[in-house]
């Protein structure tokens, strides 16, 4: 198939562009949407075909991304960039069920990806067209886990990566990947937001592509957990899904894949999406909340540094797809999202700070009655554990405060002889 296959349309005055080019934004400003032609699509495709690629050989197969690559962007294979992304683990624990106050609850572990976060799914996507448009400079700002996906693809396909960071405000485990896959690395005075607004001027004055989530085929990847959580659950939808949120690009391209295939009619009901922010980077719950429309924030503040982000790109696609799910947002604070963490840690799963928020978030909606303890609930974590492990040995040192101490896993120091390992063993 070819680009004629998709196109780009405004999500503010509907203005359609064509399907591969170098733009990130209409003329009027708005965000772009990738469209696919579903009435091609229609009857052409079914949840058969994406079960039978499971047990292929081949790699476009074998990725969580472009096993679903007709409703992602259909491409020749030999075009193709994957590091066989997804096929994450969906996991259940009891005592995860247990401390959200829900009789079962379910969690797709996108930290399993090749870098560690859920970056990976869209950036295959976005490495793939930045190829496709003979580009052979990829930049991003980044608080870390979108630095690590792009350096690592990027190296995979020969391209120079280019970083920007914000002073003091990533975490080294996140940092350390960017370094090492070979990635140039710029870290600048200022947040996100301000190493955000940079990269989109350099990329613009010096042909470097642009692979933050305000480029629309990031968000097509990121499509993918959706579909790949139902194919792990035979294609049943949940009740809800929840997860965190910081640029919102995971929300807006969860709730446009699975409102894809409604529209289809692959599935018959779309789940009720949440949203989880920290009560330190917040302004899509301030928004939800009020009813107005959602204005960016200054100085945001939280331990969750993969979500403290103050001015969303994909705001407007995000309140589109939480209306279309008649999904809810949440606000969490720091203690709750690290008392979860203890809580995922301990059950052998492990994510980072903001993956968290899903947990601490799920509690706060079961607690409120929001979720139903019977409903069937899905909770994305996005990052791996080690992520940041600065955190985690923090926490459990107490060096963080006094949240939640009980759960605090202390290292117990003792003489190297039987007797006081024993001792300490009692």
């Amino acid at each position: 198939m070819t680009p004629r296959s998709w196109k780009l349309v405004c999500l503010d005055c509907a203005r359609e562009h064509a399907g591969l080019e170098v733009r990130y934004r209409c003329d009027c400003g708005g965000t772009l949407d990738v469209v696919h032609d579903l009435e091609a699509l229609r009857g052409g495709i079914d949840f058969a075909t994406f079960d039978r690629r499971l047990v292929s050989k081949e790699p476009a197969n074998r990725s969580g991304v472009w096993r679903f690559r007709e409703l992602i962007l259909p491409v020749d294979a030999e075009a193709i960039a994957t590091r066989g992304e997804g096929n994450t683990g969906l996991y259940e624990s009891k005592a995860v069920a247990s401390y959200v106050g829900l009789s079962r609850v379910q969690l797709k572990h996108e930290g399993e990806n090749p870098t560690g976060s859920f970056k990976d799914r869209g950036m295959c996507v976005g490495i793939t067209v930045a190829g496709l448009l003979g580009k052979r400079r990829v930049a991003c700002a980044s608080t870390g886990n979108t630095s690590a996906s792009m350096a690592s693809y990027a190296a995979g396909r020969g391209l120079e990566a280019i970083v920007f960071i914000p002073e003091g405000k990533i975490a080294f485990g996140k940092l350390s990947q960017a370094l090492a896959y070979g990635a140039k690395t710029i870290q600048i005075e200022g947040d996100f937001d301000d190493a955000m607004r940079l990269v989109q001027q350099v990329c613009d004055h010096a042909d470097i592509y642009l692979l933050n989530s305000i480029n629309p085929f990031r968000i097509e990847g990121q499509k993918a957990i959706g579909f790949e959580l139902l194919q792990d659950r035979d294609w049943q939808v949940p009740d809800w899904i929840v997860l965190p949120g910081g640029n919102l690009g995971n929300n807006s391209a969860l709730s446009k894949g699975l409102m894809e295939l409604k529209a289809l009619g692959l599935i018959e009901k779309l789940p009720r999406i949440a949203v989880i922010q920290a009560h330190g980077a917040n302004p899509l719950y301030r928004a939800f909340s009020s009813g107005e429309p959602l204005q960016p924030l200054e100085g945001v503040e939280t331990i969750a540094t993969a979500i403290r982000i103050g001015n969303p790109v994909s705001g407007k696609k995000s309140l589109r797809g939480l209306a279309a799910c008649h999904g809810v947002v949440e606000e969490v604070t720091d203690d709750e999202i690290l008392e979860a963490k203890a809580v995922v840690d301990a059950a052998g799963i492990g994510a980072e700070p903001a993956s968290c928020a899903t947990v601490a978030g799920m509690r706060k909606l079961a607690a409120s009655g929001v979720i139903d303890r019977g409903a069937d609930v899905c909770g994305i974590l996005t990052g791996h554990l080690l992520k940041d492990p600065d955190t985690v040995v923090r926490y459990h040192r107490g060096e963080l405060g006094e949240p939640s101490s009980k759960r605090r896993n202390t290292l117990i120091q003792v003489e190297p002889s039987l007797e006081a390992i024993l001792a300490a063993l009692d």
